[in-house]
C-alpha cells in the first residue's frame, strides 16, 4: 500500500470570472521512507502541489482530484473538517521561511507547548520534557535554554529547526520539505538536509523534498518528480533520471548544472533554456514547454500524453517512445 497516492490533481485560481488551472491533472506516488524529489523552476507549481496535499489552498482556489489517498485514507472523500483533522494527524510541512512557521511574539516553548497540547496531550510537565526531547532530536544545544527565547533572537538556521521540531510534534508519517534551505547559509543547509534524512530513515517517514536544485536531489531520494508549468513532465527512479533522462525539460535542468550535465564545457557558460515559464493565464498550445523547447516539433503543437514507460517511468513528450511501441503505453 502506498504512502501517498495522488490521480489526477488539478488545481485552479478562481478570479470571478475565470479559472486557470495551476496543476493539471498532476498524478505521483509514494511508498512508506521513500524520500521523493519534487524539482521545477520557480513557478512551476511545486509549492501549490504541498498546499493542496495539506489542505493549505486559499479561498479563491478549487482543488479537483480521482483521489487523493494518505495512508490509507481518501482525502476527497472526507468533509473539509475531516479532511483537515486527518492530514493534521498524518503529514506536516517544513516551510522555505521558517517565519512562515513561528510567531514572532510568543518564545519558542511555548509555540511547542501549544502544538504538542493538540496532538498529544498530557500534563504541561509531559508536553515541556516532549519539548526538550524534540529540540535536543534536531540538533539544538541546551534546549532548556532556547525554549524560553523568542524566534527574532535565534539564528535563521535556528529557527529551521525549531520549525522542523514542530513538525516532528504530531508524529507525521508524511513530511513535506518545501525549500527548507534556501535562505540558509551552505553550512547550514548541508546540515539542515542531513537532519531532515536521519529522521526520516529512523522513524520510517515519507519525506517529499521540494526544490529547485537538481544536485541536491541526486544525492538524497529515490525517486524524483519533474513539474513544469503546473504539469508532471517526468517521474522515474532518481538514478534513471540521472543517467537517461528523456524529457528535454529534465535534461535542461540537468545540463545547467555542471557536475551532473553534459553540455558544459570548462570555462564555457553554463546552458540555460531561453524564455522563461509561461503565465498560468496566457498558456501555450499543446506543450507548456514547447515554446522554449530546444527540440520542438510540429506535432508539440497538439497536448503530449504521460506515458508510461517499462522500466523507467512515466514521461509527457511527443518525442520519447510512441505509446505502440511494446514497451510504453499512454496513461488515462
Amino acid at each position: 500500500m502506498y504512502l501517498l497516492r495522488i490521480e489526477n490533481l488539478t488545481v485552479s485560481y478562481h478570479n470571478g470570472e475565470e479559472y486557470f488551472p495551476i496543476i493539471e491533472r498532476l498524478s505521483i506516488k509514494m511508498n512508506l521512507g521513500e524520500i521523493l524529489g519534487v524539482v521545477g523552476e520557480s513557478g512551476s507549481g511545486k509549492s501549490m502541489l504541498a498546499l493542496a496535499i495539506m489542505g493549505l489552498l486559499s479561498p479563491k482556489m478549487e482543488m479537483r482530484a480521482d483521489y487523493i489517498n494518505l495512508d490509507g485514507e481518501d482525502l476527497m472523500k472526507m468533509s473539509e473538517m475531516e479532511r483537515a483533522a486527518y492530514v493534521a494527524s498524518k503529514a506536516a510541512i517544513i516551510f522555505q521561511e521558517p517565519q512562515a512557521s513561528l510567531n514572532p511574539c510568543f518564545s519558542i516553548g511555548a509555540q511547542l507547548d501549544e502544538t504538542l497540547s493538540f496532538h498529544q496531550g498530557g500534563s504541561k510537565r509531559l508536553r515541556k520534557n516532549k519539548a526538550i526531547e524534540l529540540l535536543d532530536s534536531v540538533g539544538i544545544y541546551q534546549p532548556e535554554i532556547i525554549l524560553k527565547m523568542y524566534p527574532h533572537q535565534l539564528s535563521g538556521g535556528m529557527n529551521q529547526r525549531v520549525a522542523i521540531a514542530m513538525a516532528l510534534a504530531c508524529k507525521p508519517r508524511l513530511l513535506i520539505a518545501d525549500e527548507p534551505t534556501t535562505a540558509l547559509d551552505v553550512t547550514i543547509q548541508s546540515q539542515i538536509i542531513d537532519l531532515l534524512l536521519n529522521l526520516s530513515h529512523a522513524d520510517d517517514v515519507g519525506l517529499i523534498l521540494i526544490t529547485h536544485d537538481f544536485a541536491l536531489l541526486s544525492e538524497n531520494t529515490d525517486r524524483i518528480a519533474v513539474v513544469y508549468s503546473g504539469q508532471l513532465m517526468e517521474h522515474a527512479a532518481t538514478e534513471n533520471i540521472l543517467t537517461s533522462p528523456k524529457h528535454p525539460y529534465t535534461k535542461a535542468l540537468l545540463d545547467s548544472i555542471p557536475q551532473l550535465g553534459d553540455r558544459h564545457i570548462k570555462g564555457s557558460r553554463l546552458f540555460a533554456l531561453n524564455g522563461q515559464i509561461p503565465a498560468f493565464d496566457s498558456l501555450p498550445v499543446g506543450c507548456r514547454l514547447g515554446p522554449r523547447c530546444p527540440k520542438a516539433e510540429r506535432q508539440c503543437v497538439k497536448k503530449p500524453p504521460l506515458k508510461i514507460i517499462r522500466n523507467y517511468g512515466k514521461v509527457r513528450c511527443h518525442l520519447v517512445e510512441s505509446p505502440n511501441d511494446e514497451n510504453s503505453q499512454q496513461e488515462a
